[in-house]
């Protein structure tokens, strides 16, 4: 071997050398962190007890339905992904950082940063002080623009929400629709959810739009994942409930965002921006997630389990105002087993 191989060879030595020695550095620290922080949070519980997936319903639908009643996400739907992503509450990251729902560290989290394995090694996952934290962050994750068009959806249309997050990218599991549908219509999860007025859904739509078109110049700093919070606290412990439908990809382009089209065009006169500084505007009609279905021959429709009056609207291409009249409903609630008129 030459001598300038040699010292190649040398530099290569002293570089892995070096990786192995940082590596092992920053192991110890996450060790450290761990010790002291897992102490502190059996100290603050220490009766903890493994949730089944019935008291974790009960333990946390309260604050489910708060959140649906704020920002319009059903509750079903935020308790059945609560259900996949922490285990029923169960996996170390909802035990130790009070996370039900996998949100990672992002350039402005001031808080802590707990690690494991998850698309990479040392994944850095948000701590919260309580589990009424994670779920608030959940709904302010959810107001993005890559989301924006499920907010236009009765807040008690758990179906079209589910399909409406496997299309918007937030999990890469093709099933994942399937799986949050099936825990709802397998715990009756449905009967969280409440129906509102059409006033109600203009005001809410009004103050949720007006958030999302806030928050797009800050997206990437808000959503993009880094390796440590800045608060650099950091805590690791292995997992004890691996989850993998529930996977965020970033990779995936932001859908468009848009106001309520009823509003397209005050919203647009406001000035109000997306990140590139183009006018955000509507589309010609609402967002349809559901497929148009030929009007039955008797011109009627019963109503079914997890059906909406939107939902039933777009499926057979009639006004929500329309059916309202033909059937004298004063609002949009509806009931199964109950016999629709959808057309003269």
């Amino acid at each position: 071997m030459n001598q300038r191989n040699s010292a190649l060879f040398s530099q290569i030595i002293a570089t892995g050398l070096l990786i192995v020695f940082f590596s092992a550095c920053k192991s110890r620290q996450y060790s450290r962190n761990n010790k002291k922080i897992e102490k502190s949070a059996t100290k603050s519980n220490p009766d903890f007890k493994s949730r089944t997936t019935v008291t974790y319903i009960e333990d946390f639908k309260g604050v489910a339905v708060e959140e649906m009643n704020k920002y319009g996400i059903p509750a079903s739907i935020t308790l059945a992904q609560g259900i996949i992503e922490s285990g029923s509450g169960n996996s170390s990251l909802a035990r130790f950082a009070n996370n039900h729902f996998g949100i990672k560290c992002t350039s402005d989290w001031k808080g802590k940063g707990y690690y494991k394995d998850d698309d990479k090694k040392d994944d850095c996952f948000r701590v919260y002080k309580d589990a009424r934290e994670s779920y608030r962050d959940h709904s302010e994750f959810l107001k993005r623009k890559r989301y924006s068009a499920l907010f236009e959806l009765d807040k008690n249309d758990y179906k079209n929400w589910a399909f409406g997050l496997k299309a918007a990218g937030y999990a890469t599991n093709p099933k994942y629709p399937d799986m949050l549908i099936n825990i709802i219509d397998k715990y009756k999860l449905y009967q969280y959810d409440q129906p509102e007025t059409e006033t109600e859904k203009l005001n809410r739509e009004d103050k949720v739009f007006t958030e999302i078109n806030a928050n797009i110049p800050q997206e990437k700093k808000k959503f993009t994942p880094v390796e440590t919070p800045p608060s650099k606290q950091v805590l690791k412990t292995p997992d004890t409930l691996k989850i993998s439908a529930t996977v965020v990809n970033n990779d995936i382009p932001p859908a468009p965002v848009y106001v309520p089209s009823s509003r397209a065009g005050s919203a647009v006169k406001a000035g109000v921006t997306q990140g590139d500084s183009t006018p955000v505007t509507a589309p010609a009609t609402s967002p349809v997630l559901t497929a148009t279905l030929p009007m039955p021959a008797d011109k009627t429709y019963t109503v079914q389990k997890g059906d909406t009056l939107y939902n039933i609207s777009k499926r057979f291409n009639v006004a929500v105002d329309e059916i309202k009249v033909l059937n004298s409903l004063s609002d949009a609630a509806i009931k199964i087993g109950q016999k629709l008129v959808l057309a003269k």
